[in-house]
């Protein structure tokens, strides 16, 4: 199986068939896309101007977004190796991290859902790398209040969502399902409360 950078190079390569090229795109998101395949997938058409559809797309533009989501994974990359390294650390000094944070961490491991988005059609407008960039400042500060990513402070509980964790918070401005651990146990008893209000306007209505 193909890796990350060897399909890098098959995206840059004009000597690949522009269906190949535009094909090896969509299996890097196999290997790296931080708001999950079709979100990541959704977001890079839509910053770099082509259909998601599109079968020509303008070989200029498969690199561009491909040159996005290689800065993006190598911000992450460079995260996970530091968090291994302290992990390392912790360990040898005794001490343990909340269950919580170990357990997002095993599920993200790589780069794949770091910042998931339940919806496909709803994720953060910035950059890849900038999002992520600040979701790992908000990884290695105390927790808050609103969204790591766009600063919003709509954030509501969801108890069924297409992909692990199968329930969680979610931001409302740009689509992220907020890892729990770098929000406050406030934060997230305000979130589930949103959530049983929308639903009692619901059962109302």
């Amino acid at each position: 199986m193909a890796g990350f950078r060897s399909l890098a190079r098959q995206v840059r390569d004009p000597r690949c068939d522009l269906a190949l090229r535009r094909y090896s795109l969509r299996k890097c998101l196999e290997r790296f896309a931080p708001y999950g395949h079709r979100a990541t997938w959704h977001h890079l058409c839509t910053r770099h101007r082509f259909h998601p559809e599109d079968r020509g797309v303008d070989p200029a533009r498969l690199v561009a977004a491909l040159e996005e989501l290689e800065e993006a994974r190598e911000v992450w990359l460079s995260y996970e190796e530091r968090f291994a390294e302290r992990r390392k650390k912790e360990k040898h000094d005794g001490l343990r991290r909340p269950g919580s944070f170990d357990d997002w961490h095993r599920r993200t491991w790589g780069g794949y859902g770091v910042a998931r988005c339940d919806d496909p059609s709803l994720h953060p407008t910035l950059p890849l790398a900038e999002a992520l960039r600040r979701l790992i400042s908000a990884l290695e500060a105390d927790p808050g209040k609103r969204c790591p990513v766009c600063a919003d402070a709509g954030i509501v509980w969801r108890p069924e969502l297409s992909n692990e964790p199968w329930h969680g918070p979610v931001c409302t401005g740009c689509g992220v399902v907020v890892p729990q651990p770098v929000l406050t146990p406030e934060a997230l008893a305000a979130a589930k409360q949103e959530r049983r209000h929308r639903e009692q306007l619901a059962s109302v209505a």
